[in-house]
């Protein structure tokens, strides 16, 4: 077989937001097939069975069939390669983490041309897996070899660098759960909750209600300890060491045995337990000294070590840590029995995708020390049965949340609120953490905030605890999904002024209004851009901004086939017309929208995202629009110059809301009753009588007041508004 061309990757496009395909941004591309659009996969001999060596799991691709083993009998049955690429690089993002379950392929108006589209939570990561994508693919065509392992270890070297880490991510996912947006606000974890002033912010396990100076707090653990103890919260003894003389000097004014740790250190480094010789403790300052700025000196806490997190007063979950053992073979050194007994273990790895760290003993300094304080050292061979303690407190990662005591929670409740944080993680030691810590003789050793989150996600054994839930409860009342009113207003025909309308309504309602739309970006009646702002990035602005509490957002069908919409959902979604752009669908050939049936996929998009305690405001006059009423997941509104239109009556006749036009003014019906509202001819003339905006028409003032009513705004405040709206002049 000779060898085929490369398929080629004409256009790659990130669509941020609901669009033409689905809810959710996505990857579009458009592909030319070349002499690949003759050869369906059934014509490649042996394509099939190459491409299901390489990627066996493509067998529960379901596909359009619909089960198990669907996309193989697409691939046996014969289909285009624009479709296996799409299987291919879905699967890709599988293997590496990032499990995605859309595709769609379609074909366009020219031979050989395809959209294809897949889920992309991340436009790095999705790029990264549709160059893998199309190389493998290539390659099984051309019957070559590629290694599928390297390129899944690529796409998810990309995964780790750009996406959110798993803490953040299952704190995000819980909003999700609940219905509230969120926005990534940098490259890293910090990620907005909600929209404009009801948004909330976090930062991994860190809040916009996390406190800066309990955080000093919680990184002075000397400073941590002196308060705790106030309140009556056990906690060990302890002091500052000058130098490594000194922190004998405490020990022994202490009493033995101590422990020696840095005192802004994380995650157990530096930390050596259980010291009762003056040469150990002179070892142990050492290793303290190279991890925090202050080296203290405690009592030791019999016990095992136990992290708790407190989410606003409450503690939710809990995670116990474990002493790692080597047992010897008499043949074996250390490092050889810790690799053959320890890092063997599948939970254990380098990323923050395993429960339990791999152990490098010769980069950690308190293992050393251990080791040594035993007469041994890594080369040591440990005799036949000999066991060896390799780390005192392992990962702190065995769930016994369900074990807590009231008197252990309470204790560890107040610790966090005496430090101030809304949010922390508490250490403690204990021997048995069912019973009150004054039983045990335990005590609470330090209180942190930003804690992880990960030993709770996937603990090492135990049951994964609903973190990321009490967060998002904690954040949110159960009523506050952190949206504020959007509208959103598709369609050609004057849609910037229908914007500026209601932008200026529901200012005289009380509200905070942004605006983009053609004529620029408002915040309440100030312009701070005079460019065009119907685009993605000018509306997501608004939404990020906490000074608004209510966004009208101009959409053109451009503008959602190039970037899709800046909001997932909206309360109100207004849709003027289906003439496409302003110079018709000839402005919309790049995108291969050639018909009306093209455009319908596009426009649909704003009624789709309508809240289904939100509104879709329609033209009746337009019978495409009429039709997409059905779409709408919340109440329809039509609008029209004639209340005669058939559409008009039977939604009245069903009780629905419309409003056209009577006597130069609009009417708000719903049912049988009537409601006379705005001026509609004296409006127009003042357009008229010097506008740059003459060309506006009754039907783009009738479309403003139907999208005000479904927001609820009072008919006599519409009427005033309207009454009372400057136009710009030309």
């Amino acid at each position: 077989m000779s060898k085929k061309e490369d398929i080629k990757l004409l256009r790659v496009n990130y669509l941020r937001g609901p669009n033409m395909w689905t809810y959710r941004p996505v990857l579009e591309v458009w592909l030319d097939l070349g002499e690949l659009e003759q050869f369906p996969s059934n014509l490649l001999e042996g394509f099939t069975d190459r491409l299901t060596t390489a990627l066996p799991a493509l067998v529960e691709h379901h596909c359009g069939v619909g089960e198990r083993g669907g996309f193989l009998q697409r691939l046996t049955e014969g289909t285009w390669m624009g479709h296996v690429l799409e299987h291919v690089v879905i699967e890709l993002l599988n293997l590496s983490g990032m499990p995605t379950g859309f595709g769609q392929t379609r074909s366009t108006s020219k031979h050989g041309i395809y959209r294809m589209v897949f889920r992309a939570r991340d436009e790095q990561v999705a790029r990264q897996a549709l160059a893998e994508g199309h190389a493998l693919l290539m390659a099984t065509i051309n019957s070559e070899p590629f290694d599928v392992a390297a390129a899944v270890a690529r796409v998810r070297d990309k995964l780790d660098d750009c996406y959110l880490g798993p803490s953040t991510a299952a704190i995000v996912a819980a909003a999700t759960d609940r219905r509230i947006p969120h926005i990534r606000l940098n490259d890293g974890n910090l990620v907005q909750l909600g929209h404009g002033a009801r948004q909330r912010r976090i930062w991994t396990a860190e809040t916009d209600m996390t406190s800066a100076i309990a955080e000093g707090i919680a990184r002075d653990k000397d400073l941590t300890k002196s308060l705790l103890k106030s309140v009556g919260v056990p906690v060990p003894e302890g002091s500052v060491a000058k130098d490594a003389e000194h922190a004998w000097a405490c020990a022994e004014d202490i009493g033995l045995p101590v422990v020696v740790k840095p005192s802004d250190g994380n995650h157990g480094r530096g930390v050596t337990l259980d010291l009762r010789e003056k040469v150990d403790v002179l070892a142990a300052f050492k290793v303290a000294d190279a991890h925090g700025s202050e080296v203290l000196v405690e009592s030791y806490i019999p016990g095992l070590e136990h992290r708790l997190l407190v989410v606003g007063g409450q503690v939710v979950a809990a995670a116990r840590g474990e002493e790692a053992w080597v047992v010897g073979d008499g043949r074996s050194n250390i490092q050889q029995l810790v690799d053959s007994q320890i890092n063997t273990d599948p939970r254990r790895g380098t990323t923050e995708d395993f429960p339990l760290n791999r152990l490098t003993l010769a980069e950690d300094g308190v293992i050393l020390l251990d080791l040594q304080r035993q007469g041994l050292s890594i080369e040591s061979v440990p005799a036949l049965d000999q066991r060896v303690l390799i780390q005192r407190n392992g990962n702190v990662s065995n769930d016994c949340t369900a074990e807590i005591h009231p008197e252990v929670a309470h204790a560890v409740s107040l610790a966090a609120r005496v430090i101030g944080l809304d949010i922390a993680g508490v250490d403690l030691v204990t021997t048995d953490i069912s019973k009150p810590l004054s039983e045990t003789g335990g005590a609470i050793v330090e209180v942190n905030a930003g804690p992880g989150l990960l030993m709770h996600l996937k603990p090492a054994a135990g049951a994964p605890q609903p973190v990321g839930q009490a967060i998002i409860d904690h954040l949110f009342a159960e009523d506050d999904n952190g949206r504020i009113p959007v509208v959103g207003v598709a369609g050609s025909r004057g849609t910037h002024t229908v914007s500026r309308l209601v932008a200026w309504l529901l200012h005289l309602n009380g509200r905070h209004v942004g605006l983009a739309c053609r004529d620029g970006l408002f915040l309440a009646n100030r312009r701070v851009e005079k460019r065009d702002s119907s685009r993605w990035d000018a509306a997501h602005r608004l939404l990020m901004n906490r000074g608004v509490d209510a966004v009208v957002i101009e959409n053109s069908a451009a503008a959602i086939l190039r970037d899709g919409l800046a909001y997932d959902r909206c309360q109100v979604g207004v849709v003027t017309d289906m003439d496409g752009s302003i110079g018709g669908l000839a402005g919309l050939a790049e995108y291969d929208v050639q018909d009306a049936a093209a455009l319908y996929k596009v426009m649909r998009t704003q009624v789709d995202v309508v809240l289904s305690e939100g509104v879709a405001v329609l033209h009746a006059a337009v019978p495409a629009l009429v039709e997409m009423a059905e779409l709408s997941d919340g109440e329809v509104v039509l609008y029209a110059l004639d209340g005669n239109l058939p559409a008009i009556r039977s939604h009245r006749e069903a009780g629905g809301r419309a409003v056209f036009l009577q006597g130069g003014a609009a009417v708000l019906a719903q049912g049988q009753s009537e409601t006379s509202g705005a001026n509609v001819d004296a409006l127009l003339r003042r357009f008229a009588a010097g506008s740059k905006n003459a060309e506006v028409d009754a039907s783009i003032v009738l479309a403003a007041v139907a999208a005000a009513w479904a927001m609820n705004i009072p008919p006599e405040l519409i009427s005033a508004g309207m009454d009372t709206f400057v136009p710009e002049a030309a």
